[in-house]
């Protein structure tokens, strides 16, 4: 990787080879799809003659069941694989970095927007595709992740392998309250709820309301920095759903039954360029923001939860308009915040 500075807001950002790996569509879609075939071999495996191995499994599972919360089980093999620098490449994925970032601190990061598989904070926040480790040195990054995940078997061992954490209070803490700091907790604030609203050119964020990573941010004494991704929303196009029209109200329904978003995406083949569930090759670039001081309190009031917070909003739509231009944002547009 080659080192470059952009001469107008000189973010400091990883430039990667534009030549791309072999076959990398279905490589993409292999990394995509493989966590979601492991509770299929589990179940399979009882029904076999190696059923040992998920009956040790299973007793394994019991006995680790408290990790997630506990900051996970990260393995530095597996975000080194090359599968993700053939999925950063695919994009590609690029990690711009506008600020130092102090290891001896920890840090709250809100990622925007959600997208239809949120791939942009996945690579640059779960591997070392991008990076992270070269940009943000004696950093340790985790991303939050949807708390059902990881009650599957093998599931849970996999996602924790990259930094992902559960989606709760409790985990959440453990990682902003280590004495020695060096943390990095990314939250994707918006949620899968704000997955259907992800279609090229939307730059709609569901953050209007969800004040919570704000609290929790005042509780620990932890700066705030907002990250937004640009390209997030443009590798998927996705079936047309307006608040109040029937797709909607049936997504929203599925959504609170299932606690997961349904979003009805498209995109384009293996060989063929017209439609398939394959994401079109748009780059997505990640900018990672400057942080914003936060001073500690236990039971902060609604009244220092709602400045902050405020403060927070600007933040990130002075980020979005300082850097837009450089990503083939349209002057036009801005965040909308719902």
């Amino acid at each position: 990787a080659q080192w470059r500075l952009h001469p107008r807001t000189m973010p400091l950002q990883m430039n990667h080879s534009s030549q791309s790996p072999p076959n990398p569509t279905i490589k993409s879609l292999l990394a995509f799809l493989s966590a979601q075939c492991s509770t299929a071999v589990f179940i399979a495996l009882f029904f076999t003659r190696f059923w040992l191995v998920s009956a040790l499994y299973a007793a394994w599972w019991f006995i680790d069941r408290e990790k997630p919360s506990k900051g996970g089980r990260r393995i530095h093999v597996f975000r080194n694989c090359i599968v993700w620098r053939y999925m950063r490449d695919y994009f590609p994925v690029t990690l711009v970095k506008t600020a130092e970032l102090d290891p001896r601190q920890n840090y709250l990061v809100g990622f925007h927007p959600h997208g239809v598989l949120a791939a942009g904070a996945f690579i640059n926040f779960c591997t070392e595709a991008s990076g992270f480790s070269t940009l943000f040195p004696g950093i340790t990054p985790h991303l939050m992740m949807l708390s059902l995940w990881f009650r599957f078997p093998f599931f849970r061992d996999y996602v924790m392998s990259g930094g992902l954490i559960p989606s709760d209070k409790e985990s959440a803490s453990y990682v902003l309250q280590k004495p020695e700091g060096g943390n990095l907790l990314a939250i994707i604030v918006g949620g899968a709820q704000e997955a259907l609203d992800a279609r090229p050119g939307s730059f709609t964020l569901l953050l209007k309301n969800r004040k919570g990573f704000v609290r929790l941010a005042i509780q620990n004494g932890t700066p705030l920095i907002p990250a937004f991704s640009f390209g997030e929303n443009d590798v998927f196009d996705q079936v047309k759903n307006p608040q109040g029209s029937w797709l909607r109200k049936i997504q929203h329904c599925l959504q609170q039954i299932m606690g997961i978003s349904l979003p009805l995406f498209h995109a384009r083949g293996i060989f063929q360029y017209s439609f398939g569930v394959i994401p079109y090759r748009r780059p997505i670039y990640t900018v990672v923001g400057k942080p914003i001081p936060v001073q500690k309190k236990h039971k902060p009031s609604e009244e220092e939860v709602d400045q902050l917070h405020e403060k927070y909003l600007n933040e990130l739509s002075e980020l979005f308009e300082k850097h837009k231009a450089k990503y083939n944002v349209p002057e036009d547009s801005h965040l909308e915040f719902i």
